[in-house]
């Protein structure tokens, strides 16, 4: 499939304007794990939270924009599984499913899917639809990753809103800007070529 074409096929993503073959796809799938893996080391402790600010969630949401749900959910599958199995690449060199913050990989795998969907359906194309998509992606997480949080860490509800929602808000709002600048404008380069 010739570039051109890849553009103008509604429901494509990103990872589409490369040559389609199985090989691509399970580099794209490994590719996109590594990055998580690789963000998820940019960590900053947060006061009075055993939840650190990491560059994963942008990561995993962005491979699952640029991805597509299928390739983008079984990237952050493998991210995950090799995490668990002893890769130490979870936040801060970490790895297994002990952690208080694993419910935020699991949300994670989710939300790849989720804004994989929408960018199929054209999210990716516009400042606007990108950002809902991000902050649809990042609520994802939060739903799986809080409540998991309160249970894994004994807190109340309150006290893991505290710290394991509250703290990220401003992080995500730039995160979602980013992103809605870069994929559009992504596409946009594309559409030119």
């Amino acid at each position: 499939m010739s570039t051109a074409t890849a553009v103008a096929r509604p429901g494509a993503v990103l990872a589409d304007l490369l040559p389609a073959s199985r090989v691509r796809d399970a580099a794209l799938v490994i590719g996109g794990a590594v990055l998580t893996g690789i963000a998820a080391q940019v960590a900053v402790p947060v006061p009075h939270s055993p939840v650190p600010v990491t560059g994963q969630t942008f990561a995993a949401l962005l491979v699952g924009t640029t991805l597509g749900a299928r390739r983008g959910f079984l990237s952050l599958a493998l991210y995950a599984l090799a995490g668990v199995a002893g890769v130490p690449w979870f936040a801060g060199g970490a790895s297994g499913a002990g952690m208080v913050s694993f419910g935020y990989i699991i949300g994670m795998l989710l939300a790849s899917a989720a804004v994989g969907a929408l960018a199929r359906r054209g999210a990716d194309r516009s400042p606007w639809r990108m950002a809902g998509a991000m902050i649809l992606g990042e609520a994802i997480i939060y739903a799986v990753g809080v409540p998991y949080l309160a249970l894994a860490a004994h807190l109340s509800a309150s006290q893991a809103v505290a710290a394991g929602l509250t703290p990220y808000l401003i992080g995500d709002a730039l995160k979602a800007a980013l992103a809605m600048g870069a994929l559009p404008t992504a596409w946009k380069f594309a559409n030119k070529r």
